[in-house]
């Protein structure tokens, strides 16, 4: 049998980027390199130096290159720098010969690398895993309006431009068709979600062409129970801290707790690049957490590497996640249930569907503070309830499973030759 030759790309390294989707691909491709039929992986993360979308390519380490890279066009989700994608990066695959890639989203790469690798490697396969909504709103690829930030429910043009008005229906019409032109190169799709699957099949893309795999995670044994004489009630937020994740709604679910029910609970803040959000945003995090720092019910713990999450999901019993928006597949739910910890979140999108009610975790009410504030209490205050919820968590997929299933996908070219347009090939 013929051994596959993979490449993974993504729009970020995990040396220098830890999102979640960065880290997924980091993992997927180690995994390839450990699988029996593929006889060799490469990985090209995106990376910025800070001297400008240069578009060269350096080794990282071994089968590990950095490209520099960002968008020109974040509305049509171009690349700065066009000519090393039509350039360097054609010559880049040019020699490795790739029979499987595995892109990990477009954003900084921008969408004109699909077309490249079908113009150059016109057997190879190209599947592409969507991490959000971007291809679908342009609002930083939440489907959270812009101002209000209410949800949003579905996509349209007429919705498009009443929430982004500086932009016309008639630019959001050639936007979509611009990105659905770029997305026929793809033979096949990932969506670490149900729920993120079918927002992009009511979008336009074929139910046969997109796969629902859920994000590997490491193979590990359960924490042990945090060892307490008391209640189960120690919480920890992990992540980003941003205007979408909730940070601020859970300080203000703490805040509208009476001091006594404090007494009860303490929450850890263990989240990153709050320094790069909006003074404003900064000032309403600091005037909500610093009496509550005092108080001491809320903790300071700052950012954190990988190697370092296991330590400090070892002193908590219950791991947050109350974001305002959609989310797809948070990392941080599957991290918290291989180390052996209930979740609670935030009743919608992929949140929900990764955490069951009553089985292996507890929803809230999305954005209802006062809601996230009486769930704090069950939690902290139930007997018995963590213990159970604990014994309801199963083992997500390993890294290993998560490579095996994305090579068994079959896509489209493996069932009838593929035909793309001379036209389509040829034209920037």
């Amino acid at each position: 049998m013929t051994k596959e030759r993979i490449l993974v790309l993504a729009h970020g390294h995990p040396d220098f980027n830890l999102g979640g989707g960065e880290i997924a691909a980091y993992n997927l491709f180690k995994a390839f390199k450990a699988q029996p039929n593929v006889e060799n992986a490469w990985f090209i993360g995106r990376v910025d130096r800070g001297n400008g979308p240069t578009g060269s390519f350096s080794l990282r380490r071994e089968d590990e290159y950095l490209w520099e890279q960002s968008l020109g066009n974040s509305f049509l989700i171009k690349a700065a720098n066009a000519h090393a994608v039509w350039h360097s990066f054609r010559a880049m695959i040019a020699a490795l010969k790739p029979t499987k890639i595995f892109a990990h989203h477009y954003f900084h790469l921008g969408l004109e690398y699909f077309r490249i690798i079908k113009q150059e490697l016109p057997d190879a396969q190209l599947i592409v895993t969507l991490h959000e909504y971007m291809a679908i709103c342009h609002q930083q690829g939440q489907m959270v309006k812009a101002g209000s930030k209410k949800l949003c429910y579905e996509s349209s043009i007429d919705d498009c431009h009443r929430c982004l008005p500086t932009f016309s229906r008639e630019q959001f019409w050639l936007r979509e068709m611009f990105i659905k032109e770029h997305f026929e190169f793809v033979d096949h799709f990932v969506s670490p979600s149900e729920f993120l699957r079918q927002r992009y099949i009511a979008w336009g893309i074929d139910p046969q062409k997109i796969s629902v795999i859920e994000n590997g995670q490491e193979e590990a044994e359960p924490l042990p129970a945090r060892s307490t004489t008391s209640q189960r009630n120690r919480f920890g937020f992990f992540g980003q801290i941003n205007e979408f994740k909730g940070a601020d709604l859970l300080l203000e679910a703490i805040s509208r707790l009476t001091p006594k029910q404090r007494k009860h609970l303490v929450v850890e803040f263990h989240g990153a690049n709050l320094e790069h959000q909006s003074h404003e945003f900064q000032q309403k995090i600091k005037a909500l957490m610093d009496p509550l720092i005092k108080e001491g019910c809320v903790r300071w713990a700052g950012p954190y590497q990988a190697s370092q999450l296991k330590g400090r999901l070892a002193k908590v019993d219950w791991v947050l996640v109350p974001s305002i928006w959609w989310e797809n597949s948070p990392m941080v739910i599957q991290e918290a249930f291989i180390h052996g910890r209930p979740v609670i979140c935030a009743n919608i999108g992929g949140m929900a569907e990764k955490v069951t009610h009553g089985v292996n975790g507890l929803h809230f009410e999305a954005r209802n503070p006062i809601d996230l504030a009486d769930t704090l209490i069950e939690a902290a205050t139930s007997e018995g309830l963590w213990e159970h919820l604990q014994e309801g968590i199963e083992r997500p997929i390993s890294y290993t499973e998560c490579a095996v299933q994305h090579l068994e996908i079959v896509t489209q070219s493996n069932l009838t030759s593929r035909r793309i347009p001379v036209s389509a090939l040829s034209t920037a």
